[in-house]
């Protein structure tokens, strides 16, 4: 969960600064939405990037281990960061900033894409029997503590002046995820390698090429994964990033007020995320994750009513419920069933490819889309409350489609070529 917490710290600094700053840094020859809408381009290729690292990593993690797995990722996600932190701006390098930027969003993106499915995989194959959901909950907590100093390290540089906070204000925090990188490197040595990957071994289930397996044998669960998170990794980063840039720029709210509307919503999701794990033991992932994805088609269009309000109060309320209620009440979950839709031997490329894809179509696209929304209806955010609702209802099919069932064994291979 500690390591977790800091990939997703460097992952959501980006996309908040990408909210708040990277337009009049990297693209101050564009008018303020188009600036916007570039800087987004620029946060989704880190999107791009997931399923790469996916299959990447999820052949890694099935053939040497899922620990070497973690403490890769954790380098590629930090170096990234701090390098982004002495990029000079475009006033210095030209366009080539704004390339190189996109070059070490990608590597954070491949970085990510991989570390997801080690991390939940440690958790729910480390996990006794009846608790695998609960367990699974636990690496998906650190996504709110990754937001958490996200938010509060944007908020706090965003009180210097402007001019001061373009200049050098904004590096801070990319800067100072090395001291973050250091304590997470150390954490992840001590972690023992996953059982049920060395009992794998023992049984002869590897596959020389996973994700070959993944295709050919495994595909339906594949597209009903990718079909359910979507709508999941949508909702979120609309939520979070998105809502940051539409507060501010089109509702011309403070910096601060909806950064810290975003840090307790997340604060509150930390505190859900082991409870919704925990009920899920209890009822069932699927049906859990089903339950979420009515709440959220529900809450959609009211979460942006209450933002357009501009009432302190009601912000506040619309992020807690959308990030701390609604995104814990689905994420939780997924470690397990997504999980349990694959065999050991090819468990962690099932899920990273999955996932990555759903990722990249869903969290990578959701700024971008939701921001053109917004900008050929005149500043209305119903109809991205309509996109959002309609990704939630193709999901609740995939969802139907999915099986609760226990982890599979992994069986020898039944030829050479795999």
């Amino acid at each position: 969960m500690f390591g977790t917490s800091i990939e997703w710290f460097d992952f959501f600094l980006y996309g908040t600064a990408a909210a708040l700053v990277f337009n009049k840094i990297f693209f101050p020859q564009l008018d303020p939405l188009t600036g916007t809408l570039a800087a987004f381009a620029t946060y989704a290729v880190g999107f791009v990037g997931r399923p790469l690292g996916g299959l990447i990593f999820g052949h890694v993690g099935d053939r040497i281990g899922r620990k070497a797995t973690l403490l890769l990722t954790l380098l590629l996600m930090g170096v990234p960061t701090v390098l982004i932190g002495l990029l000079p701006p475009y006033a210095v390098l030209g366009d080539w900033a704004a390339v190189l930027l996109v070059l070490l969003r990608l590597i954070q993106g491949i970085a990510v894409g991989g570390e997801w499915g080690g991390a939940v995989l440690m958790a729910v194959e480390h996990a006794p029997s009846g608790q695998r959901g609960f367990f699974g909950s636990l690496p998906q907590m650190g996504v709110g503590p990754g937001l958490i100093l996200a938010s509060v390290a944007m908020s706090l540089v965003s009180t210097l002046p402007e001019p001061e906070l373009l200049s050098w204000g904004w590096r801070i925090p990319f800067l100072a995820s090395v001291v973050l990188l250091g304590v997470g490197w150390f954490i992840r040595r001590q972690v023992p390698e996953s059982p049920e990957f060395l009992a794998a071994q023992k049984l002869g289930g590897e596959r020389r090429v996973p994700a070959a397996v993944v295709l050919r044998e495994h595909w339906c669960a594949l597209l009903t994964i990718i079909g359910a998170r979507v709508a999941e990794n949508t909702w979120f980063y609309t939520v979070s990033t998105f809502a940051l840039s539409y507060a501010t720029g089109t509702l011309h709210m403070g910096r601060s007020q909806v950064l810290n509307a975003v840090t307790a919503g997340a604060a509150v999701s930390v505190g859900m995320m082991p409870l919704m794990g925990a009920l899920s033991d209890r009822i069932g992932q699927r049906r859990l994750f089903a339950i979420g994805m009515v709440i959220m088609c529900l809450f959609a269009y009211p979460f942006f009513a209450m933002l357009a309000t501009r009432s302190f109060p009601l912000v506040w309320l619309a992020m807690i419920l959308a990030i701390g209620v609604v995104f814990a009440v689905l994420y939780a979950p997924e470690s397990m069933l997504f999980a349990s839709q694959f065999p050991a031997s090819v468990r962690y490329s099932g899920i990273s490819i999955s996932v990555q894809l759903a990722g990249a179509l869903g969290g990578g696209l959701a700024p971008v889309v939701a921001t053109a929304l917004l900008r050929s209806h005149g500043g209305n955010a119903g109809y991205v409350a309509l996109y959002l609702v309609a990704l939630g209802l193709v999901a609740l099919v995939c969802t139907g489609l999915m099986k609760d069932q226990a982890f599979r064994a992994a069986p020898p291979p039944s030829d050479s070529s795999t």
